[in-house]
Formats: C-alpha cells, sequence, structure tokens
C-alpha cells in the first residue's frame, strides 16, 4: 500500500489522492484474498465500476463507502464524526456552579392560585 505522510499528501494533487484511495482498497481487497468480481458484487457495483476505482478513476464517495462496507472497514468513517466537547472553562463553570439541594415551588404557581371550584 502507498505510505503517503501528511506533508506529502496536502502537496498531492486531487487526482493522485484518488490514486491512493483506490490503492487502499486494493490492498484489503487482496489482503482479503477477494476478486475484483467477489468484492464488486459484495458491494453492489459493477466489476468495472471497482476496477476505475482502483485505479483511481471513479470520484463516487457512495463506491466508497459501499466498498469500505464490503471490506468491513466502515470503521475508518468515525475519523470524520463530530464530537462535542466542552472547553475547560464551560467544565469548570459546570463543576463549581451551585448545586440544587431541595425544590421549590414556581412563582407562577403561587401568584395565580387555580380558581375554587363552587361545589
Amino acid at each position: 500500500m502507498t505510505d503517503i505522510s501528511y506533508i506529502t499528501m496536502q502537496a498531492a494533487s486531487d487526482t493522485a489522492l484518488l490514486r491512493t484511495l483506490g490503492a487502499f482498497i486494493k490492498h484489503h481487497r487482496v489482503q482479503q484474498n477477494k476478486s475484483q468480481s467477489q468484492l464488486a458484487k459484495e458491494a453492489g457495483i459493477v466489476r468495472s465500476t471497482l476496477s476505475l476505482f482502483e485505479n483511481g478513476e471513479n470520484t463516487s464517495l457512495m463506491v466508497f463507502i459501499q466498498l469500505l462496507r464490503a471490506l468491513k472497514l466502515l470503521q475508518l468513517l468515525q475519523q470524520f464524526e463530530i464530537k462535542e466537547e466542552l472547553s475547560p472553562l464551560q467544565l469548570a463553570k459546570l463543576e463549581y456552579s451551585p448545586k440544587k439541594t431541595r425544590a421549590r415551588k414556581k412563582d407562577t404557581e403561587s401568584k395565580n392560585p387555580e380558581p375554587k371550584s363552587d361545589w
């Protein structure tokens, strides 16, 4: 498989990056001892589409996801998951904010009591 450092990736053309993705898929296909026809069938695509992808000619993100799923490598997409993180300041505010120790009636309940029944 092609080993590209971060700096090299930044300088690489889009076409070179597509070839890298294709080489990645081909490497894992061969590692799993699958033919192009077999992987294409598992991914729900035609063999020629897989061949184009492996050569860096097919730019469909959907095809890439289908191939990752068929190769059981979908967990690689977790890198793109957005995780909500608190800043240190927000965390400190949460830790040192006063904690409620008892429940209290709301002001609206005491000002507007329910009308008493005539019964």
